[in-house]
């Protein structure tokens, strides 16, 4: 008797998000085959706000994973799934303290961080409350110093290892690599975490981080990126 097709894994993404970003690192991490489809969140408007994708994710943002007949949306509720869908190759440590301590860097970045700085609070400080583009990116320092400081406070003590927790990547490595690009995109001052900087340097000589790079996702070839 044949064995049953496994259920495909469709990830709708688009380069610049590191939410979507996070979880293409994890999808390489644990081997998962996976398509993309590519939901652009400035064209016309915003793909996200069609109609055809508010059936998949009514928020309107991305990223979604679909795996069979379940939707996931959320960031940190995809890689959550994707531990327990698909065991081989963990991203959580075995143990209760260290999967705690993981989550806790995951969501303070998911958490405290990222929505603050994210493409809607963006928009709405430019075109609301008519702040120019110095106001802007001293907004976005603030919030990456006040998140950074303490995740570096958190590396330093416990000491970690080549990673955020230990000599293996976990997921708050998935959450952390792309944060630090978006601080780097924004010019952010990154001198005073030296923990953050080593292991994110450490992350990208991985070929799985390297896929995961926002300028080599196929939906990020042919468009101008200024503005995106």
């Amino acid at each position: 008797m044949a064995s049953e097709k496994p259920a495909e894994v469709l990830l709708y993404s688009y380069w610049r998000s590191s939410s979507a970003y996070r979880v293409r690192i994890a999808l390489n991490l644990k081997h998962i085959a996976h398509r993309q489809k590519f939901i652009h969140l400035v064209r016309a408007g915003g793909e996200q706000n069609t109609p055809e994708y508010r059936t998949i994710n009514p928020l309107g943002l991305v990223p979604a994973l679909v795996h069979g007949e379940r939707t996931i949306v959320q960031s940190m509720a995809i890689c959550e799934y994707l531990e327990e869908a698909f065991p081989a190759r963990p991203l959580l440590p075995s143990d209760p303290a260290g999967r705690a301590r993981v989550r806790s860097i995951a969501q303070s970045i998911t958490s405290e961080i990222q929505p603050l700085n994210n493409l809607g609070v963006m928009n709405y400080l430019k075109r609301e409350m008519h702040q120019d583009d110095a106001a802007i990116s001293s907004w976005y320092s603030h919030w990456i110093a006040r998140g950074f400081s303490a995740v570096e406070a958190w590396l330093s003590n416990p000491a970690s290892g080549l990673y955020c927790h230990g000599d293996a990547p976990t997921l708050a490595d998935c959450f952390l690599v792309p944060q630090v690009y978006n601080a780097e995109r924004y010019s952010c001052d990154l001198g005073p975490y030296p923990n953050i900087r080593r292991i994110a340097g450490q992350c990208r000589s991985l070929p799985e981080f390297d896929r995961a790079a926002p300028e080599i996702q196929p939906d990020a070839v042919s468009l101008d990126h200024q503005g995106t």
